[in-house]
């Protein structure tokens, strides 16, 4: 470790006064022997945010608090960070006692590597795992300490890390797959449908717009297949139009997207959303179940499902969200997408 511990410092550049911050940033929870990073982890995640905030906010004076927000998921999201980590070969110092962790983080690191991008928004061929985003969230958050809680100065030493910064002209290049073609279709009157099937181990999903196939991708993760099919999909609807606000015809309601705390944009207050939108439709409340849920304990991840009843048609709609870290934020996204989905048949 003490090795590692030294190693580490000369990628930071930065020598801890208190070397033992670094050795717990370093220690994944399956390592009984020592004390795991979560607690300087706990510490980390919203001292980091907060970092990037003042950052962006000075960097970018005139930008809308909306697109400060969208920068600031972009640059603190678990692709993000994951990314980090690989690119500085952080992951390698990782204590652990969980073989299948290093497996996944190894598959994700060769993926990387083989990317010809500077910076990758929204994912790649392989989920980021989160314990690379926890561990460059514990190491910020062990510097802090060790600089007696100085913000500024955490700012000035850990940026150099952070690089390249995503940036306003990052995100135009890449919006958000999901979120830009359901709102592309719905901006000209298109119902999109995203179809998700198991083939063996890989999931697949096939895009179809107003019935007509258009793009399909596979992956072993359910949400990369959807990503992946949306990428192309709108490769081949050849038009791009970025995130904005959006208004259901026939109702009064106004929705805007923001990003949840994994830089996935979804319409903001989701579930408070698709209440009212089925109170105006006079439809049964939406019901919301776990559709999956997986990991060990401290790094549970959720899938939630909701089903709507069109009480005159007597039909049930049913939409999977994305795999989240808690139920709240599952539940959020699978309002989001179910919104989205209904946005062109209302």
């Amino acid at each position: 470790m003490e090795e590692s511990v030294h190693v580490t410092e000369r990628i930071l550049g930065y020598k801890f006064n208190n070397r033992k911050l670094l050795e717990e940033a370093l220690t994944h929870s399956s390592f009984t022997e020592g004390v795991s990073y979560e607690r300087l982890e706990f510490i980390g995640d919203p001292i980091l945010s907060l970092a990037i905030s003042n950052y962006l906010f000075l960097a970018y004076p005139h930008l809308h608090p909306g697109h400060l927000s969208l920068l600031r998921a972009a640059n603190i999201s678990t692709e993000k960070l994951a990314r980090v980590a690989v690119r500085h070969g952080l992951y390698r110092f990782i204590r652990h006692s969980a073989p299948p962790l290093m497996d996944q983080i190894e598959r994700f690191a060769n993926a990387v590597a083989l990317e010809n991008q500077a910076i990758v928004v929204y994912g790649g061929s392989v989920k980021a795992p989160k314990v690379l985003a926890d561990i460059v969230e514990s190491i910020a958050g062990a510097i802090y300490v060790d600089l007696g809680y100085d913000l500024e100065e955490l700012w000035r030493r850990f940026r150099g890390i952070l690089e390249p910064i995503v940036t306003p002209g990052d995100l135009e290049q890449q919006p958000q797959p999901v979120t830009a073609l359901f709102e592309i279709c719905q901006k000209r009157g298109k119902d999109v449908d995203i179809k998700q099937v198991r083939k063996g181990a890989e999931s697949v999903a096939s895009v179809f717009v107003d019935g007509q196939f258009i793009a399909s991708a596979s992956s072993v993760q359910k949400d990369l297949a959807k990503l992946e099919a949306a990428k192309i999909a709108l490769d081949r609807l050849a038009y791009v139009v970025p995130p904005n606000s959006m208004k259901p015809s026939g109702s009064n309601m106004q929705l805007s997207f923001c990003p949840d705390k994994d830089g996935t944009m979804i319409i903001e207050a989701a579930k408070h959303r698709l209440h009212e939108f089925c109170e105006n439709k006079k439809w049964p409340k939406p019901v919301y179940r776990i559709e999956k849920d997986s990991g060990p304990s401290h790094e549970k991840r959720f899938v939630c499902a909701v089903e709507i009843t069109t009480e005159e048609e007597e039909q049930i709609l049913q939409m999977s969200g994305d795999e989240k870290s808690r139920v709240k934020d599952a539940e959020n996204s699978a309002a989001s997408l179910m919104l989205m989905a209904l946005l062109g048949a209302s």
